[in-house]
């Protein structure tokens, strides 16, 4: 069993309602710490929950911003300066590092349950087995506008908003972090998730150019750094072609591929991915010279690995979209599949409608998250 808040102490930064009208308008820092246990693999792990907000100013010392963010550090360290830590967000752009928090990295994880079994409320809060906090201190950032990070009165959300003042914005957090807590020979590390990705790339070069603050890695989670990978806008081909060996075992998850390739799910998909770089490419920067018996094989294929109709298949122009995809896969089921996690199923009002109307996989474990 899990100990909690067993020596809490609010360490709380409130403005003084005697000080007078600027000091009441003047932002402070709002922490709270406590004192925590947990079980990693049986063996007890006593660490110390920093959370609140740190205002972030500019070189004139004017308030831009508050940021939120929550600090795991571990307990019964000889020298803290020279212990790793990471610091850790989700993408987007537009959400809080919940997920990598209370989903993987923290030292207590959500018990959502899985497909099929999702679990109903109360939801609870389990010892995370998987948690870094044993090998590294941990800081979750919620960028401004997420979480309950927010702009200081009177500045305009945009100058925090856009790839450079996002990175510029977290950076500066990190900044002020690591020097309040003495924390600049730590061996430091990122983990970025989605947008996360692109975030950590570019914090790499701004902390390191900006503030002289180097880096010893970063963990890309479902990375994203080229955009045109993922985005389907006419005259862009690349994301048909990546994303093919996702629709595979998809359908192969679903049980929408042929007997013959359902035993062997890792050739199948090797296969794929193959026909995906090779003959799918070709067969897409043909354009409309692509005609005949060599058409009639490529939609054939496509049709096999995909769990499509030919006919869908030809109406698409041979380019399968991934939200029209987790439509039209098991729409005779009258059932959706999940973008995120295509092994959830939903149900659309609409069966009749190109794209779901909403992802099932995200309204599976939104609940658990925000009720946790």
């Amino acid at each position: 069993m899990s100990k909690h808040d067993e020596k809490a102490s609010d360490k709380t930064a409130n403005t003084n309602g005697d000080s007078g009208e600027a000091a009441k308008l003047e932002l402070q820092d709002q922490l709270s710490v406590a004192d925590h246990e947990i079980l990693v693999h049986g063996q007890p792990l006593h660490y110390t929950s920093t959370t609140g907000t740190f205002v972030i100013k500019d070189e004139a010392g004017k308030a831009k911003s508050t940021i939120f963010f929550i600090a795991y550090t571990k307990r019964d360290v000889e020298d803290q300066s020279t212990r790793p830590i990471t610091f850790s967000f989700n993408g987007g752009p537009g959400s809080s590092s919940v997920w990598l928090h209370l989903g993987l990295l923290g030292p207590r994880r959500i018990d959502s349950g899985d497909v099929g079994n999702m679990q109903p409320p109360p939801y609870r809060l389990l010892d995370n087995d998987h948690t870094l906090l044993d090998v590294s201190d941990l800081v979750f950032i919620d960028p401004v506008s997420t979480g309950y990070s927010r702009p200081a009165p009177g500045e305009e959300i945009k100058q925090f908003h856009g790839l450079e003042n996002d990175i510029t914005s977290v950076g500066d957090f990190i900044r002020l972090y690591v020097t309040r807590y003495k924390r600049w020979s730590s061996p430091k590390f990122l983990i970025g998730e989605s947008y996360g990705t692109t975030r950590a790339a570019g914090l790499s070069g701004y902390l390191q150019n900006r503030h002289g603050l180097y880096l010893n890695g970063l963990m890309l989670v479902s990375a994203i750094l080229n955009f045109q990978t993922a985005r389907f806008n006419l005259g862009n081909d690349l994301p048909y072609i990546l994303f093919l060996p996702t629709y595979a075992a998809t359908a192969h998850y679903h049980g929408q591929v042929a007997e013959e390739y359902r035993a062997d799910l890792r050739g199948f998909l090797a296969e794929v991915a193959d026909f995906a770089a090779n003959e799918y490419t070709l067969a897409l920067m043909k354009g409309d010279r692509l005609a005949g018996a060599e058409r009639t094989q490529i939609v054939t294929k496509l049709a096999r690995y995909t769990g499509l109709s030919t006919d869908y298949i030809e109406s698409t122009n041979l380019r399968i979209n991934i939200h029209r995809f987790c439509k039209e896969l098991l729409r005779k089921e009258r059932r959706t599949v999940g973008r995120i996690d295509s092994r959830f199923q939903g149900i659309d009002r609409d069966a009749s409608s190109q794209t779901f109307e909403h992802d099932p996989s995200m309204s599976a474990i939104i609940g658990p998250y925000a009720g946790a």
